[in-house]
């Protein structure tokens, strides 16, 4: 064997166990595990898949220094991006998206979904630097391309054309954000429309705001169904079903799971944005997503934005993702401490329609050491990645602190 896992407590199970790589896929996974090969010893920590991340902008992070943010609402993020992507080149956006990457690599993430903006205004430039990104990283993570229209669709002439070409150069699945058009369901049935003709999956910010007059996943579920895109398409942010009454969102889920549209909750973002109509009372504005998975949603939580006007913040950890929304959305039962485990790991693997993920023999060899015993655990205290494996290679090494106490000869 190329490699050997020692002692790894894997999620649900009290007895430490080897795991064996061949070819950079799992072989074997048992109790004294007899094969010669390169050791890595767990220490009986627990051993994960890879975290994935379903919602990020790599080709927009990293640019607090190109904009400002006095009022921090959407409209005014939208629009202080749309001035510095004119300042754009495939070289900056590399340099930026490498920047995060990297920091998504040494927070132990192995997969990523990267939604990406095109219009008039930046054309292609992004995509051109992001997919040199996708091939120079892909020892460390695999990286598909979202391409979306942040500026509107319908009502900015020549961003069909370019969404058009950035899934036939590359992106495989097409998202949107309706609320920037003038005919939000005109701009959903075109993004059904070319998924269709490319055969690609649908990932939509959708429904961000306070107003629950109109929901429009209620029409993508109606989609969804009609089109049998169930189980390829997920909406983002969604902040609107923070602000609905119970039953209306108990409602809504049960539209969401019988038509196999996903939910993925980006805490972050969320929680910077919303509440910046009141000066009291301000709301959190962050979907309870255990309470979707309850009624059968698959949901998943990401990061969205680093470092930009949207969220000023972010050092692409998944499991301060989990905590943060364990936090903010009153999380404390074991159960759903462990469910916020999953919505970074094998929730948002299954959003993405990942095939060939999880500590499974016969899966790639993509998984993480974090220091501590259990998901929970982990979730809790926001436990360290030591080590991450892609493809049975190691990515990433961290050190565990260690204390100075006085006299153990250890202060220099």
């Amino acid at each position: 064997m190329d490699l050997i896992v020692k002692n790894a407590r894997l999620a649900g199970s009290q007895t430490p166990v080897d795991i064996g790589v061949t070819g950079g896929r799992i072989t074997a996974i048992e109790q004294d595990l007899a094969a010669e090969g390169k050791v890595v010893d767990a220490g009986g920590c627990l051993v994960s898949p890879g975290f994935v991340e379903t919602h990020i902008h790599l080709d927009k992070s990293c640019i607090l220094d190109r904009c400002s943010s006095r009022r921090g609402d959407l409209e005014e993020a939208i629009a202080e991006v749309a001035k510095a992507k004119a300042g754009f080149t495939p070289d900056d956006v590399y340099a930026r998206a490498s920047r995060t990457v990297e920091k998504a690599i040494a927070q132990g993430t192995t997969h990523m979904r990267t939604h990406l903006e095109v219009d008039p205004g930046i054309g292609l430039r992004g995509l051109e630097g992001v997919l040199q990104v996708v091939e120079d990283y892909r020892w460390a993570i695999d990286i598909e391309i979202c391409v979306f229209p942040q500026e509107g669709l319908l009502n900015n002439p020549g961003t069909d054309e370019l969404m058009v070409k950035a899934l036939e150069s590359g992106a495989k699945t097409v998202g949107a954000a309706p609320y920037t058009d003038t005919d939000p369901h005109g701009q959903i049935d075109r993004v059904f429309e070319m998924a269709r003709t490319f055969d690609a999956d649908i990932d939509m910010h959708l429904d961000f705001g306070t107003d629950t007059s109109v929901l429009d996943v209620d029409y993508v579920c109606e989609l969804a169904t009609r089109h049998g895109w169930g189980g390829r398409t997920a909406v983002g942010h969604a902040t609107k079903l923070s602000h609905v009454p119970f039953e209306k969102m108990q409602e809504t889920a049960s539209r969401m799971r019988d038509a196999g549209v996903a939910l993925t909750v980006l805490p972050s973002t969320d929680l910077f944005l919303m509440g910046r109509d009141r000066d009291h009372a301000k709301t959190r504005g962050v979907t309870p997503a255990h309470l979707f998975l309850k009624q059968g949603v698959n949901c998943s939580l990401s990061t969205n934005n680093v470092l930009n006007p949207f969220t000023p913040f972010g050092d692409c950890s998944q499991l301060r993702m989990a905590n943060l929304n364990a936090n903010i959305c009153h999380v404390g039962s074991a159960a759903d401490m462990d469910e916020c485990f999953n919505m970074v790991t094998e929730r948002p693997a299954k959003l993405m329609n990942l095939k060939d993920y999880g500590i499974e023999v016969g899966n790639s060899a993509d998984f993480v050491i974090i220091d501590n015993a259990t998901p929970r655990a982990a979730v809790a205290e926001l436990s360290p990645v030591l080590a991450a494996f892609k493809r049975g290679r190691r990515t990433l090494t961290r050190e565990r602190a260690r204390l100075h106490f006085p006299g153990c000869g250890c202060e220099e």
